[in-house]
C-alpha cells in the first residue's frame, strides 16, 4: 500500500509538471501570434502568465517581453491610462527587479508626466545597475538639471562660503556639539564638515529623493557613509527614537534661498528647536 500511495503522488507530479509546459508553451505561442497582430496588451498578458509558471524562462524570453512591454505601456500611455501603464511597470519590475532597460523606461513615462524626482529615482537605479547605460546616464543628467538649482552649484564652489561654514561648525563642535542634524542636506556638504569637525553623531534628512541619492554617493566617495545617517525624509517627520536616537545639540541648515517660505523652512526650524534640539538648562 505505501508503494502505491507513492507512485500515485509520484504519477500525480508528473501529470501537472506535463500540464504546466503544456499550458507555458500554448501561452508563449499565443504570446508569439498576438505579436504578430500587434496585440501587444494580450500578448503582455500572457508573457506574465509564462513567467510566474516558468521563472526559468526569464532570460530567454526577456528581451521579447521588454520590447512588449514598452509597446503595451505605449498604447497604455496614448489611451491616458496611467495606472495600468504603472501597474505593468510594477509588475515587470518584479519579475526583473534589477533590469536596467526597464527602470530606464519606467523614468521615462514618468519623467513626461512631470514627476521628474521618482523619474530621477528609476535613472539613478539603472545607473547603479549599469553604470555604461549611457541613455540611463544622459536621463539622469538631464532630469538632474531641472531638480538641482543652478544657485546650488555656485555654492558649492564658493570656497570662502564653504570655509566659512566650515569653522562656524568647527568652533560649535569644539565648544561641546557632539551631535548634529542637517536639514536639507543637499549634497551632505554640511554634514562631512561636522564629522570633519570631529563630531561624534551626524544625521542628515533631505526630502528630494535625487538629492537624497546624490548625498549618499557623495558621503560614500568620500567614506563616510557609515559615520553619517542620511534620511530620506522631511524634517517635520523625524521622530525621536525611531529616527535619531535623542535630541541633538546642533542644527545646521543652508536652504535660504529664493524659496525661503516655500520649502517651509520656518516650521522646520521651529519644529527642530522644539523636538529634536538639546534644549538649554
Amino acid at each position: 500500500m505505501p508503494n502505491s500511495n507513492a507512485k500515485l503522488h509520484s504519477n500525480h507530479r508528473r501529470g501537472r509538471e506535463a500540464g504546466r509546459r503544456e499550458l507555458v508553451s500554448r501561452s508563449l505561442q499565443s504570446a508569439q501570434h498576438c505579436l504578430e497582430n500587434q496585440d501587444f496588451g494580450t500578448a503582455y498578458a500572457h508573457y506574465l502568465l509564462v513567467l510566474n509558471l516558468a521563472p526559468e524562462l526569464k532570460t530567454s524570453v526577456k528581451e521579447t517581453f521588454q520590447f512588449t512591454l514598452f509597446k503595451w505601456a505605449e498604447e497604455l500611455d496614448s489611451l491616458a491610462r496611467i495606472q495600468d501603464l504603472f501597474n505593468c511597470y510594477e509588475q515587470a519590475l518584479e519579475l526583473y527587479p534589477n533590469d536596467e532597460v526597464i527602470c530606464n523606461s519606467m523614468g521615462e513615462h514618468l519623467f513626461r508626466m512631470g514627476f521628474r524626482d521618482e523619474a530621477a529615482g528609476y535613472f539613478h537605479k539603472a545607473v547603479k545597475l549599469n553604470p555604461d547605460f549611457a541613455d540611463a546616464k544622459e536621463n539622469f543628467y538631464r532630469v538632474a538639471n531641472w531638480l538641482v538649482e543652478r544657485w546650488h552649484f555656485i555654492m558649492l564652489n564658493d570656497a570662502k562660503r564653504n570655509l566659512t561654514y566650515f569653522k562656524a561648525i568647527e568652533n560649535a563642535v569644539h565648544s561641546g556639539s557632539t551631535s548634529i542634524l542637517d536639514i536639507g542636506t543637499g549634497t551632505g556638504i554640511l554634514s562631512m564638515f561636522a564629522k570633519k569637525a570631529g563630531a561624534s553623531f551626524v544625521y542628515a534628512c533631505e526630502l528630494s529623493k535625487t538629492m537624497y541619492e546624490l548625498a549618499r554617493d557623495v558621503v560614500a566617495a568620500n567614506n563616510m557613509e557609515r559615520e553619517i545617517k542620511l534620511l530620506h525624509l522631511k524634517s517635520l517627520d523625524i521622530e525621536i527614537p525611531k529616527h535619531i536616537p535623542e535630541r541633538v545639540s546642533l542644527v545646521v541648515t543652508e536652504t535660504v534661498d529664493a524659496g525661503l517660505f516655500g520649502e517651509g523652512i520656518v516650521e522646520s526650524l521651529i519644529h527642530a528647536w522644539e523636538h529634536l534640539l538639546l534644549q538649554p538648562e
